[in-house]
């Protein structure tokens, strides 16, 4: 049944029908009666695009992602969709998801398809959609012509663009800070895929031990597999192949237990012979024996304040292009204690 056959059977105009669906003021009582009683007798229910080309919403947020199940993703990536959808439910707004490969080579093609589909707004979650060639942004640039574009951990100067941000130079530098008032000296610094945000908490990493007058050392910058099991045999190599350490701040908590399991088959203390700092303070962080310490780079704020921003440029409000969340340490048994932090 459409509402060609709604109009019919309360003789009406399929005009008329489509103004009672969408809350039109040009019907009378009696009439919207009419329609009403038709519709509720035949248990019809409005087709939603059909109603968001009544309406010009959809009610609907396009989301772009890598795939979460990828062993290359963020452990927080399926957090931070879960979080934003909870918040946008909350809304009245529905989400529909899209996933590409990390080459991006899709990511173009997804943003046009989210387009088409005519979605309200697009959040875009992970700051490795955010290429250092602004030729390779162009479509977000585009899409922000149409719709608002809002940036999970990602930065792009740009009208309409609205980029949320941990602090992640900021708490990287607490993070190793904190390793070296614990005794430590010769910290690995162990990272995945370079995206902005890895090379923000490198920077991090950097400043911690410039600060303390600690020489840096390129060897002790390394990408480190995401698995654990190849994690951990690609820290047992560095140890084998005369790479002496005493501290690891590893930029994903996955990275930073396989360090853990590393030291576990080769005997060290943790954290009296080694001190272990991970970042996330994903469930894994207090899945492991000893339990991890971890930077907490708030995801769930992060998204509450991203689809609440959202909310109110809809509603005709202006928010900053940029917000940054702060992080907090979690510190657990993996590192060392500091009575003066």
């Amino acid at each position: 049944m459409n509402i060609y056959d709604i109009s019919q059977k309360a003789g009406v105009s399929p005009t008329t029908v489509s103004r009672v669906i969408n809350g039109g003021a040009k019907v009378s009582e009696k009439t919207r009666g009419k329609v009403m009683a038709v519709i509720e007798e035949q248990g019809y229910t409005p087709n939603a695009f059909a109603q968001g080309l009544g309406h010009d919403t959809m009610q609907t947020i396009g989301i772009l992602c890598v795939d979460p199940a990828d062993p290359k993703a963020c452990c927080s990536l399926s957090l931070a969709i879960g979080y934003i959808q909870r918040e946008l439910r909350l809304h009245d707004y529905d989400a529909v998801i899209y996933c590409v490969d990390y080459d991006m080579k899709d990511k173009a093609r997804c943003i046009e398809i989210m387009l088409r589909r005519r979605v309200d707004a697009i959040v875009i979650v992970g700051s490795f959609f955010i290429e250092a060639k602004e030729k390779d942004n162009r479509c977000i640039v585009q899409a922000a012509k149409r719709v608002p574009v809002v940036l999970i951990n990602g930065q792009l100067e740009c009208e309409n663009v609205y980029s949320f941000l941990c602090d992640d130079t900021g708490a990287s530098q607490r993070a190793v800070g904190y390793l070296i008032k614990s005794g430590c000296r010769k910290i690995l610094f162990l990272h995945r895929l370079m995206t902005r945000s890895e090379q923000c908490k490198l920077e991090g990493y950097l400043a911690a031990l410039r600060l303390e007058g600690i020489e840096v050392q390129e060897d002790y910058i390394r990408s480190c597999p995401l698995d654990i099991y190849e994690g951990a045999a690609f820290v047992e190599q560095l140890a084998i192949g005369g790479l002496n350490f005493d501290g690891v701040f590893a930029t994903e908590d996955s990275i930073a237990m396989s360090v853990l399991k590393y030291a576990h088959k080769n005997g060290i203390s943790i954290p009296e012979d080694l001190s272990v700092m991970g970042y996330n303070n994903s469930i894994q962080s207090i899945c492991c024996y000893p339990e991890l310490s971890s930077v907490d780079n708030n995801v769930e704020a992060t998204c509450i304040a991203a689809v609440s921003m959202l909310i109110r440029c809809f509603k005709g409000g202006k928010a900053p292009l940029k917000t940054v969340v702060s992080s907090e340490i979690v510190y657990r048994q993996s590192t060392r204690p500091v009575l003066d932090i």
